[in-house]
């Protein structure tokens, strides 16, 4: 019995090592194989997904240690990729193992369930609603201020009825000699001071208005024609500033890098395998769309890997717009 146990221990073993870790095979693919390979399309070499199934293991194993060899070697396969591919030859990888081999491979075989996509709620939307409130809080100092005025006008006829009775003010209504109104209304003190607020308040209303329209807010954060992630880039990819914002070294402004620019890394990444933002809704189709965008932009042709002078100009919108002498 004691045997028995001990031999099915170590046929389960052998299982469980012979299992690919596919989170080691994505990191040996980063490394060694994504600047010519994609998962799931041609590159400078052809696609991984699918590998172990063109070829048998072993040949796979000889062809990633060394390609060279194979081709010279006469193998019909290893010659027919050579040619389809510019006559370029892979890169050898003596130093990955068999096991490093399968775990790519898995990796490459490797499809993750879709993930629920959390409803995503624009910053427009945030902005409407924040407009709104503005409006409310605007009208209810309106009435605030409507309240007061009358409530002033009330206070001073009450008063001048006082004086009146009292022989202390003339009455204006039995005096025979009538004032002009620009004198009566420059002598009424109350009245230049309810105008002189009414003016302002009205003044800061319609400006405030006016900065709405162009976006002058806390939070305000328009869709871009293509959606880019500093995070993505700046963050997680420890891309530095400078080499987008190149002008940044010699101008006040940093400006906006053109698309040639982005093109010197993406003519080679035309997916997104990075992390998710579910919460925003930013998933890996979300942002390999993106990538397409750029794309059509500039007129690049993902199969031929070449431009085809087919470009449109992309309509970015404005954010900031400040004077000179603001740094």
């Amino acid at each position: 019995m004691t045997i028995f146990a001990c031999i099915l221990f170590l046929f389960s073993f052998n299982i469980s090592a012979q299992e690919p870790d596919i989170p080691k095979g994505k990191s040996l693919f980063n490394a060694n194989c994504a600047s010519c390979h994609k998962l799931n399309k041609k590159l400078i070499g052809p696609a991984l997904r699918g590998a172990s199934e063109r070829h048998e293991k072993e040949w796979l194993y000889s062809w990633v240690r060394n390609s060279a060899s194979m081709i010279k070697s006469g193998d019909s396969d290893a010659i027919a990729i050579y040619e389809e591919y510019n006559k370029v030859a892979m890169n050898s990888f003596p130093q990955l193992s068999n096991e490093d081999i399968d775990n790519i491979l898995a990796y490459s075989d490797y499809i993750p369930p879709k993930p629920a996509i959390v409803s995503n709620v624009s910053s427009n939307s945030d902005i409407t609603n924040s407009n709104s409130t503005n409006d409310i809080i605007l009208i209810l100092l309106s009435f605030v201020l409507i309240v007061l005025i009358i409530l002033l006008v009330l206070i001073n006829k009450t008063l001048k009825n006082l004086l009146i009775q009292n022989g202390l003010l003339i009455d204006e209504k039995n005096n025979k000699k009538g004032i002009p109104i620009g004198k009566a209304f420059v002598q009424n003190q109350f009245l230049v001071i309810v105008s002189v607020v009414i003016l302002l308040l009205s003044s800061t209303y319609f400006a405030f208005q006016y900065m709405l329209q162009i976006g002058v807010d806390q939070g305000y954060m328009p869709i871009q024609p293509i959606h880019y992630s500093n995070k993505i880039h700046a963050g997680d990819n420890q891309i530095e500033c400078q080499y987008c914002h190149s002008s940044a070294k010699k101008s006040k402004h940093s400006g906006i890098p053109s698309l040639n620019v982005c093109m010197n890394c993406h003519e080679n990444i035309a997916e997104y395998n990075g992390e998710e933002d579910l919460e925003k809704g930013y998933t890996r189709d979300f942002y390999t769309n993106e990538i397409k965008k750029l794309y059509k932009a500039v007129g690049w042709n993902e199969n031929s890997q070449s431009y085809t002078g087919d470009t449109e100009p992309v309509k970015w919108v404005r954010i900031h717009n400040l004077p000179d002498f603001v740094y």
